[in-house]
């Protein structure tokens, strides 16, 4: 049984969870789930996601995320790809045209979950996605059964199945390691008070050298991005969601010198100022 510190926790649903942008459009145009990790899998894995559409006789629809700092497995059918894939830690704003009918089953890791299950340093996937067999070997034929169901429980079963005999066969230890950037990345998404680098190092008493080579070889990512990504996922829900009212008191919670630099930084990753994200998701507002 694994420790109580990796029981399953609890999953947002898709139309709650930060990362979606546009998250009532993504919603209308296309069906969303999302399951639990099983116990003998959560010490790596957060979740399972799936999404599925049917666009036949409609215009495409650009599905747009702002990732998390993790790794993604997926089972994708789609008109431009089928099969088994592995995507790394995706630094920009994730875009997929969804076009005809199509739908992926998806694998979220927990942030620096893939390297530790693996041992691999996953900075050398950052903002790459490979076929999936091309990491995980004993992963062949797994995209085609997963793909051969459509109850998202029986999905879950026939990856979970893969992943336990992974773990068996590679005898992976309890690493104390990993389990230190599990709550420094913790603390960093939902303790809004963490702005600055220099403060996860005095809380945590490592020295940030330290820091940034734990996050290259688990999360793939630089502390400060890990910060910055949940910083401006949060206010990108917020503004979602049309729960601000001053745009520079946001900018300041969310750790940035003022307005300017948020709106500016936000736009670049978002594509757009932060009024006109608002504007677009609450228009009745």
């Amino acid at each position: 049984m694994p420790d109580e510190e990796f029981r399953p926790r609890p999953v947002p649903p898709p139309e709650t969870a930060k990362g979606i942008l546009r998250p009532r459009d993504q919603i209308r145009v296309s069906n969303h789930a999302r399951l639990p990790a099983g116990e003998q899998v959560c010490r790596y894995v957060e979740w399972y996601w799936s999404v599925s559409w049917d666009r036949r006789g409609m215009p495409p629809f650009r599905a747009e995320v702002l990732p998390y700092p993790c790794v993604n497995m997926t089972f994708e059918r789609s008109h431009d790809r089928t099969g088994g894939f592995l995507t790394g830690v995706w630094t920009t704003k994730y875009v997929r045209e969804l076009v005809g009918e199509g739908e992926t089953f998806g694998v979220k890791f927990q942030p620096g979950g893939f390297g530790a299950f693996t041992g691999l340093d996953v900075g050398s996937f950052r903002d790459t996605a490979v076929p999936l067999t091309d990491v995980l070997p004993e992963a062949q034929g797994l995209a085609d059964r997963v793909l051969a169901t459509q109850d998202s429980a029986q999905r879950r079963d026939l990856v979970e199945e893969v992943l336990v005999k992974a773990i068996e066969q590679r005898a992976v230890a309890d690493d104390t390691a990993y389990r230190q950037v599990l709550g420094i990345i913790d603390a960093m998404e939902h303790d809004p008070a963490l702005l600055r680098v220099d403060q996860v190092t005095e809380r945590f008493g490592i020295p940030v050298r330290t820091l940034q080579r734990l996050f290259r070889r688990y999360v793939g990512a630089s502390p400060k991005w890990v910060l910055r990504r949940y910083r401006l996922q949060d206010g990108a829900h917020l503004l979602a969601e049309g729960r601000v009212t001053d745009l520079a008191a946001l900018a300041v919670e969310l750790g940035y010198f003022d307005q300017a630099h948020f709106s500016n930084e936000f736009a670049k990753e978002i594509g757009m100022p932060p009024l006109e994200y608002a504007r677009i998701n609450t228009p009745d507002l």
